[in-house]
């Protein structure tokens, strides 16, 4: 557990929140690192201020939500929860210390809003990865992290399941950084429950090496309703069949139908009892707080809370179990690694088990200097019309350069597993490279670099990109081979397409990334 750098009264909660243990995987399950214990996750999905703000922030940099909120979690029994989003700012001590005195884990999804892989148009880029890195850095040392999440339902039916070969590469990437920090927290992914795709899903996140493989899966299911079903007509019964025998703990990151209310949740002596505890580690119940949507499990209005019906239930649901579990010295793990599913779309499954390179500053910063024409713009808007005037005018670039002349070389393909040399740099790296070449495709005639005023001359401080590509991140499969330099390139052949580039570079992909959907 990180001391606290700011007071005292900090360090003393972070003296006593050293009672908690941190946990470990070996083979299927979690583990108490101390006590050799198996884990169960008794959880809740834990996201109290959207109720008041109508946006999503970071509940755990507020110390006055953790103190009105984790004694309720206390009393409902719950051990650890599920944060949607945080930042990689401010302080998080006072939060994260009060949750592991109450023996409280943390499961936090690395993602949010504005920094998320987009479904319909995926792309994985050097913002994205500092980002990623840098919520490692702010919660990677705390004992009572449970996991990251990498990703979030991004593909949630069969056609954007391309999606997920840049999820891997992410999740890929966070494990390598968690592990050169000298940390052991592991990193997952959470889908939704699409019979189409499910067990395709599961096995592309299981599939390839260790370095890409999840090191926990979560489903969020939605499938058991009320007392009328059971374990095996709710649905249940095939999807733990599925995980059976599986090498990676398996958790519900999302469960409670909630159709039938209140809900009495009958699932939860089959999750926590015979039906389930020898496959699954736990779920997370969705959710704390009441929205619209009626899930939750309180109502907030300021620093009132109140308990819905379904409180007092879940309480005395979660009460009733007590899963059997192992203990680590006498388990033998017997699961295996799956192989990747087939990519067609025959099979419903478009992602390629070759993986977008990791991205690299020093690469997409080296290209930037062999460029003449350039973007204007160097940082990325944050007003939300700023924002998509900005989309609007990298979507016509692209459909306009990349018409004509071939962009190959910031573009990924996840389905077909090719990854242009900067395909990973951000959008407006990515943008002033298009701009150049078609800088250069004209000749440098007067008006080539203009794009109504988006662009704007520059002198390069390298007389070509050739020595770039030594700065590129590695990634097991990555064929991206080396072009003529795009600092002298002349008109080529099209092969990525203009309707491609459009997909890939829609205002909406470059604006801000669709957050996959949390419920």
């Amino acid at each position: 557990m990180r001391a606290s750098l700011t007071s005292l009264s900090i360090l003393g909660l972070a003296s006593q929140a050293m009672a908690i243990n941190p946990l470990v995987i070996k083979g299927s399950k979690w583990f108490d690192s101390k006590t050799g214990d198996q884990f169960f996750i008794k959880g809740v999905d834990y996201q109290p201020d959207i109720t008041s703000t109508s946006t999503y922030r970071d509940p755990l940099a507020d110390k006055s939500i953790c103190t009105r909120d984790v004694p309720y979690l206390k009393d409902l029994g719950v051990n650890a929860v599920r944060i949607y989003q945080t930042e990689p700012f401010g302080n998080h001590d006072d939060c994260m210390n009060m949750l592991a005195d109450a023996g409280i884990y943390v499961l936090l999804d690395l993602g949010t809003p504005n920094e998320s892989i987009d479904r319909s148009n995926p792309s994985y880029d050097v913002d994205l990865l500092g980002y990623f890195q840098s919520k490692v850095d702010t919660f990677g040392a705390y004992d009572n992290m449970l996991g990251f999440l990498a990703g979030n339902e991004v593909a949630n039916q069969a056609n954007n399941t391309n999606a997920s070969a840049f999820v891997k590469g992410a999740l890929r990437d966070i494990k390598a950084y968690i592990k050169s920090k000298g940390l052991s927290v592991p990193v997952g992914y959470a889908a939704n429950d699409d019979a189409d795709i499910r067990w395709q899903m599961q096995t592309y996140f299981d599939c390839g090496s260790t370095e890409e493989q999840a090191d926990f899966y979560g489903l969020n299911l939605y499938e058991w309703c009320g007392d009328s079903v059971t374990f095996d007509t709710s649905g249940y019964a095939s999807v733990v069949k599925n995980f059976t025998n599986w090498d990676v703990p398996a958790v519900l990151t999302e469960y409670g139908c909630n159709k039938v209310q209140p809900r009495t949740f009958p699932e939860i002596a089959s999750i926590y009892g015979s039906d389930m505890d020898g496959v699954f580690s736990g779920a997370f119940v969705y959710e704390y707080v009441e929205e619209s949507n009626e899930y939750g499990l309180v109502s907030i209005s300021g620093n009132t809370v109140t308990k819905t019906a379904d409180y007092n239930n879940f309480k005395s649901a979660l009460a009733a179990v007590k899963p059997s579990g192992k203990s680590m010295s006498s388990y033998s793990p017997s699961g295996k690694m799956q192989s990747c599913p087939e990519v067609s779309a025959a099979n419903s499954w478009l992602a390629s088990d070759v993986l977008p390179p990791t991205p690299s500053n020093a690469t997409c910063e080296c290209m930037m200097k062999s460029l003449y024409c350039v973007s204007k713009t160097t940082e990325m808007p944050t007003g939300t019309k700023e924002l998509d005037q900005f989309g609007q005018d990298v979507s016509s670039i692209f459909g306009t350069v990349c018409g004509t002349i071939s962009c190959a070389e910031v573009i990924g393909d996840g389905e077909a597993g090719t990854y242009g040399k900067y395909s990973f740099c951000n959008t407006i790296q990515r943008v002033s490279w298009v701009m150049n070449a078609w800088y250069n495709s004209q000749r440098g005639v007067d008006g080539s670099c203009d794009f109504n005023g988006f662009a704007s001359l520059t002198k390069p401080s390298l007389s070509s990109d050739s020595s770039c590509s030594k700065g590129t991140g590695s990634s097991t499969g990555n064929t991206s081979s080396d072009s003529s330099d795009n600092s002298s390139s002349d008109s080529g052949s099209h092969t990525s397409g203009a309707d491609a580039t459009l997909k890939a570079f829609s205002a909406g992909a470059v604006a801000v990334a669709a957050w996959a959907a949390i419920f």
